[in-house]
């Protein structure tokens, strides 16, 4: 029965969420909602029994959410003390959003330890003694380590990518050369002055 409530409230809460999204103008409106969805969409999963893709969706999604916003923002170059000035326009939206998921958090946690760990709920066995996420490491790790380190490698370029789009070349800064700090000799680092008595300022 609760776990029933729980489905029903987890599954509304993120049809409006995921509505919000495309409804509301601000942008940091629109991320926020985006990540209560992903929120309630793992809520479901843990209700499932599947705590791993759970983990996986608010620890890969939200923080993706987290650094595509970042990333934008660096990329249209946006002022940041014009941003920062709005944070308290923004701090009841996200009071309300924590507190909600708070709640809903605990609430799929009291479902799922009432239910036995919904075993029922899982449509795909597991074997015996292990857990869905030690097996589904096993699997990952045997049977499919090339696909998964060559996503890996996919990610780190995509990584670097990112990094070299974002970097900006200013005059006006200070970078640090190795290479020149590397080969330089005693006579480019060192000044010998030959001080009088009584000249020194």
């Amino acid at each position: 029965m609760l776990q029933g409530i729980a489905f029903y409230v987890f599954s509304i809460v993120m049809l409006v969420s995921a509505t919000m999204v495309i409804i509301v103008r601000n942008p940091v409106h629109s991320v926020l909602f985006l990540i209560l969805a992903f929120f309630n969409a793992a809520a479901l999963f843990v209700l499932l029994g599947a705590e791993f893709l759970a983990m996986i969706l608010v620890v890969v999604y939200v923080g993706a959410v987290a650094v595509l916003f970042l990333f934008v923002v660096m990329m249209l170059d946006i002022d940041f003390a014009a941003l920062r000035s709005g944070f308290m326009n923004y701090l009841p939206l996200g009071a309300i959003l924590a507190i909600v998921l708070f709640v809903e958090f605990g609430f799929a946690l009291g479902a799922w330890s009432f239910s036995g760990g919904s075993p029922g709920a899982r449509v795909f066995p597991v074997p015996s003694g292990v857990s869905n996420t030690e097996a589904l490491g096993r699997i990952l790790y045997t049977d499919y380590i090339f696909y998964f380190q060559t996503a890996g490698m996919i990610l780190l370029v995509a990584m670097i990518g990112a990094i070299v789009l974002t970097l900006r070349h200013r005059p006006d800064v200070k970078r640090q050369s190795i290479a020149r700090q590397v080969a330089r000799d005693p006579a480019q680092a060192i000044e010998m002055h030959d001080v009088k008595p009584g000249q020194g300022s």
